[in-house]
């Protein structure tokens, strides 16, 4: 694999694994033919689209072009109840589906029919996976709301099926972190590889991480790989006549509490989630009798939603044509009363929220009632949906019941649902529009003058035009595997998703390195051994960078020549990372946890050969090549770097840390004659060249980022003006 063949394998790309369809079905509207083609021409995909825009009809179709296609049957997994209207609707588009059984699929397996089969999730666990040519997740923003283990099950079960199909309204309605379990159903990349490409932890919180600034238009350029997010037909280019939602009204009630007995002169406004049942609990006869006069007084159908079996046992008694369904009861019963309640068998359905949140449609009812509240932004937001959806024609009325001892509950939700409708309205379009979009590539530049020539681009592209055995000395420092912390640039070394991917390119530039460097001369590289985030990798531990550094270039026939210890105060260390390993208190509680500071290296390379041009340093005197020669360097001044601040990007998830001038004094005083050229790979504000021209050397550095580089033209201009006034006062 050529340099450039390696670049081209870091885009993430979703290989398409699909087929296209001859023909689809007549019923569907133009766009959910258009999402039904991506999704099979992908093979894995996944449908985010709101609720009403024809999500079951889309995987119906789906569903029917695998089975087809493979000649073997597809499984549909959906929410209580889901199965049955799921099975009507495939009845009206002409598409058969089955109810799965042990019977049906055993004889699917003897007659090799192309079938669809539907299951509730709960069913999977005795289901033979390995039988389907495809899966459909409805409403597979469950994948979250499951526990690990059921979360597993889904992912393990279907790691090797051919198709999949996931779709859902909420893929992430709070983070768009969330969207990693639906990454690894679909084989695109593990969760953890997601977080560790695109995300960062957000301060001291490991368990909170946020998108990286630099990466958030690959982010969502990834995502569009593998996935349509709408809310409405025209997100993806088509006519949303007929997909008009009506008023949608919220109705607050309040209920005002008794004056408690708790030592202060009013009652506590807010709930944790130790007295929040606590609370329903007191207070649950003014909130029903609220519920109950609101549903009395109309002949309309009505959901009513429920948090405890109290307040579904005190409904039922106060609303005589309610019925509730509870989870206490066995999963035909439950999904014949949420069937009848859509066929109108009654009017008013009382229930929890966890069990008929999902998939089913309620159109004919526009009324609900939330007999009490709680912290679940998407439950609250599911729910509503079931009546809430494209095809309703009449105003929604939604009445939410509190109380004056929850009013923080209430506020959560409403701060929720204005990030969601935020959250959701960015993702859609810049999911939709950097999927189409084409990366440009960075532009270039240089500067050459007699001091010096610096150029903008890729170092490993611009060190293969070099002459051989041209360069003197070389220094500097290479960046860390960490992804999109100082720029979105394929080619920028640091953005690879692991050390292995680094390595491979950093071997590229060292085996051109060996090449123009002169016969018998160094090369000198700044670095340190890098901290293991538990987060990223599962444990606490070091990695051994210098190491990798050290194989590197001995892989391609430097040298290991020498290594110097540059000493770092750990309690600088330890208030800028806050590493368990060097807190005073991690020795009280368990001390094998905790380490010693990290220094920094200069490792020193050589490549051998005969030396033409010996480096003779007769002016050096004896106490300054005593400290030189020093195994640890004690008084660098860490403080002594160029002027950084502006070429810092807004989206910089990490300060610049330019090289010490006094290290790279030290360095180019060993190691070179005057007139010699320095060179850096990875120049960034110009620190090395700076140090060279100013030690009348003649630098020679590459930069990939924009800003690092108009910082170094700065910086070397500014070199030259101080070179040029001490000449004048000589």
């Amino acid at each position: 694999m050529n340099y450039d063949e390696f670049i081209a394998s870091k885009k993430t790309k979703l290989k398409q694994s699909g087929f296209e369809p001859e023909t689809l079905n007549n019923h569907l509207f133009p766009f959910q033919k258009y999402c039904v083609t991506k999704a099979l021409k992908s093979g894995r995909y996944a449908i985010f689209s709101d609720c009403g825009t024809g999500k079951t009809i889309m995987q119906l179709e789906w569903a029917h072009h695998v089975a087809i296609h493979t000649r073997k049957p597809v499984l549909i997994l959906c929410p209580l109840a889901v199965s049955g209207q799921t099975i009507n609707e495939g009845a009206k588009f002409g598409i058969e589906v089955e109810r799965w059984s042990k019977g049906n699929e055993a004889q699917s397996t003897l007659n090799h029919l192309p079938m669809i089969m539907i299951a509730n999730y709960e069913k999977l666990e005795n289901i033979s996976t390995d039988i389907f040519s495809g899966v459909v997740l409805d409403e597979s923003s469950i994948l979250k709301n499951f526990t690990g283990k059921y979360k597993n099950l889904i992912i393990d079960l279907f790691a090797q099926t051919p198709y999949k199909l996931a779709c859902t309204a909420t893929p992430a309605p709070n983070d768009p972190m969330e969207l990693g379990n639906h990454t690894e159903f679909l084989n695109v990349m593990s969760r953890n590889e997601m977080l560790a490409m695109y995300f960062v932890h957000d301060g001291g919180e490991t368990a909170k991480w946020r998108l990286k600034k630099h990466a958030q238009k690959d982010f969502f350029r990834f995502i569009g790989s593998w996935c349509i997010m709408m809310q409405k037909p025209s997100d993806v280019g088509f006519e949303e006549e007929g997909y008009d939602l009506p008023p949608l009204e919220y109705f607050e009630r309040q209920v005002v509490t008794d004056k408690k007995n708790n030592g202060k002169l009013f009652n506590d406004i807010s709930v944790n989630a130790t007295s929040f049942n606590k609370e329903l609990r007191l207070t649950i006869a003014p909130r029903m009798d609220i519920v109950s006069k609101i549903v009395n007084n109309s002949k309309e159908p009505f959901i009513v939603w429920v948090n405890q079996n109290t307040e579904e046992d005190a409904i039922l008694k106060m609303i005589p044509d309610a019925k509730a369904v509870r989870g206490s009861e066995n999963t035909e019963a439950k999904e014949k009363k949420l069937l009848g309640f859509a066929n109108g068998d009654f009017r008013v359905l009382v229930t929890k929220k966890k069990i008929a949140q999902f998939g089913l449609n309620y159109q004919h009812c526009r009324n609900q009632v939330f007999a009490s509240l709680d912290f679940s932004f998407e439950g609250l937001y599911q729910a509503i949906r079931r009546s809430y959806r494209f095809g309703q024609k009449q105003q929604v009325n939604i009445y939410l019941i509190s109380t004056d001892t929850m009013q923080n509950v209430v506020n959560s939700l409403k701060e929720k649902q204005s990030k969601y409708e935020q959250m959701h309205t960015e993702m859609t379009k810049t999911i939709n529009e950097a999927s189409k979009e084409k990366r440009r590539e960075y532009d270039t530049a240089s500067v050459s003058n007699e001091n010096y020539r610096i150029e903008r681009g890729d170092c490993v592209k611009l060190i293969g035009k070099e002459p051989d055995e041209s360069v003197g000395f070389s220094i500097f420092s290479p960046p860390f595997a960490q992804l999109y912390v100082y720029s979105d640039e394929v080619a920028d070394m640091g953005n690879s998703k692991d050390y292995a991917d680094f390595l491979i390119a950093f071997n590229f530039m060292v085996k051109d390195l060996y090449r123009i460097m002169k016969s018998g001369r160094n090369v000198a590289v700044h670095c340190m051994d890098l901290p293991i985030q538990k987060g990223k990798e599962g444990f606490i531990g070091l990695r051994d960078f210098s190491g990798m550094i050290r194989e590197a270039f001995e892989s391609v026939g430097f040298i290991y020549h020498s290594r110097v210890t540059i000493w770092k105060d750990p309690v600088i260390e330890m208030q800028r990372t806050k590493a368990l390993g060097l807190l005073h208190k991690q020795i009280k509680k368990d001390s094998t946890m905790s380490r010693v500071g990290i220094p920094d290296y200069l490792m020193i390379f050589r490549k051998d050969g005969e030396r033409l041009d010996p480096v003779r340093n007769e002016d050096m005197p004896v106490d300054l090549w005593q400290k030189i020669a020093s195994p640890v360097w004690m008084d660098i001044n860490y403080s002594n770097t160029l002027q950084f601040r502006n070429a810092r990007d807004n989206n910089d998830e990490k300060h610049i840390c330019p090289l010490q001038l006094e290290t790279i004094e030290r360095a180019i005083h060993l190691y070179t004659n005057k007139g010699d050229t320095v060179f850096t790979p990875f120049m960034g504000i110009g620190s090395e060249v700076y140090q060279a021209v100013k030690m009348n050397r003649k630098g020679l550095g590459f930069e990939l980022k924009e800003s690092y580089f108009q910082a170094a033209k700065k910086n070397l201009q500014n070199v030259i003006a101080e070179k040029s006034q001490m000449t004048l006062f000589e």
